[in-house]
C-alpha cells in the first residue's frame, strides 16, 4: 500500500474548503477542513486511522475514547484496528460544555486510554473528553488527531499527537477581517450563510 498522506488525501476529496466560517469553537476562518467527505468514506477513513495508528508510541491501549461527532467515528475505527473497546463522550445536555460517559460505558480500575478525534483548533471538545474521564480510575495516555489547525499551542495536560498539521488562520470574530469586508459566514453543517458581524 502506498503511503497514506492526510493532506493530500484532503485535498483530493475537496475536503479542504475557503471561505468565511464559523467554527466550533466560535473562531472564524478563512478555510475549513470538512471531514465529513472523509468521514463519509470508510475504506479513507480506515486508511487513515491504521496510519495514525503507525504513528502512537503507546502500546497495550485498551479503551479509545472520542467526542461526538467526528470523534465517535473514529474512536470505534482505531478501536476495531487496535482489538480495544471504544467509549464515546457526548454532551451531558443540548448546549452544554461537558461531556458524559453513557449508555452503560464503564472503565476497568488502570484501563490505559486513548483520546482520538478529528479536528483539533481551541481543544474544546478534547477538554470536554479528559475532564469526563477524571471521574474514572483510567490512565489516559495522550490524544491523537486527524488535523492539528491551532494557531497557538493548544495544552492539554497529556501528549498529542496528529496525523497532519495545517497552518489555518482564524480570529475571534470581534478581530475577523472577512466580516469587516462583509463576506457572507458559512456556518459548516448547515446551508444558509450566517449574518456576518458588523
Amino acid at each position: 500500500m502506498s503511503e497514506f498522506v492526510l493532506e493530500r488525501v484532503l485535498e483530493e476529496i475537496s475536503a479542504l474548503q475557503s471561505g468565511h466560517f464559523l467554527l466550533a469553537s466560535g473562531r472564524h476562518s478563512d478555510r475549513y477542513v470538512e471531514k465529513f467527505e472523509l468521514l463519509r468514506r470508510p475504506k479513507l477513513v480506515e486508511a487513515a486511522c491504521a496510519e495514525l495508528i503507525r504513528r502512537l508510541p503507546w502500546r497495550d491501549i485498551d479503551i479509545v475514547a472520542g467526542p461526538t461527532t467526528g470523534g465517535i467515528l473514529l474512536a470505534y475505527e482505531v478501536a476495531r484496528q487496535l482489538g480495544a473497546l471504544a467509549a464515546y463522550a457526548e454532551r451531558a445536555e443540548a448546549g452544554a460544555a461537558q461531556r458524559v460517559f453513557r449508555r452503560g460505558t464503564t472503565f476497568s480500575e488502570g484501563a490505559r486510554v486513548l483520546v482520538v478525534d478529528d479536528i483539533l483548533t481551541t481543544g474544546g471538545s478534547v477538554r470536554e473528553t479528559l475532564a469526563a474521564l477524571q471521574g474514572y480510575p483510567v490512565v489516559v495516555l495522550g490524544v491523537a488527531m486527524l488535523v492539528d489547525r491551532s494557531t497557538a499551542p493548544v495544552e492539554l495536560g497529556v501528549p498529542l499527537i496528529a496525523l497532519a498539521r495545517l497552518e489555518i488562520a482564524s480570529w475571534d470574530a470581534a478581530e475577523c477581517p472577512l466580516c469587516r469586508e462583509r463576506l457572507p459566514l458559512v456556518k459548516p453543517g448547515t446551508s444558509a450563510p450566517e449574518r456576518a458581524a458588523s
